[in-house]
């Protein structure tokens, strides 16, 4: 718990019926097909980086990276958003990825 952003711990605490059925049902998926972890990972990172979602950059890319997958293997993920979601999308995730990474 100590990598999660300070309000959601706080959610956590004041809402731990909530945050264990989100936590159950991301476990549930994340388990629920034949993608191994490394792909899983990559996939996720994709989806945050498509989002927009800093919070989740960075978090996918600590996992990502605790999984074993390289830094390179992460910005190359990301680079195959930008044909698709275009120069500040795929701009703006890899300086999420790059804190992270950066720390490493």
């Amino acid at each position: 718990m100590e990598d999660l952003p300070r309000l959601f711990k706080k959610f956590k605490e004041e809402n731990p019926e909530i945050t264990e059925a989100y936590e159950k049902l991301g476990g549930i998926v994340h388990n629920a097909g034949p993608l191994d972890e490394k792909t899983r990972a990559l996939i996720k990172i994709a989806l945050s980086t498509g989002a927009g979602l800093e919070g989740a950059v960075h978090a996918h890319v600590r996992r990502a990276l605790a999984a074993g997958v390289t830094k390179e293997e992460i910005l190359h993920a990301m680079f195959l958003a930008l044909p698709t979601l275009g120069w500040p999308r795929m701009h703006a995730a890899w300086t999420w990825a790059k804190d992270i990474i950066d720390e490493q």
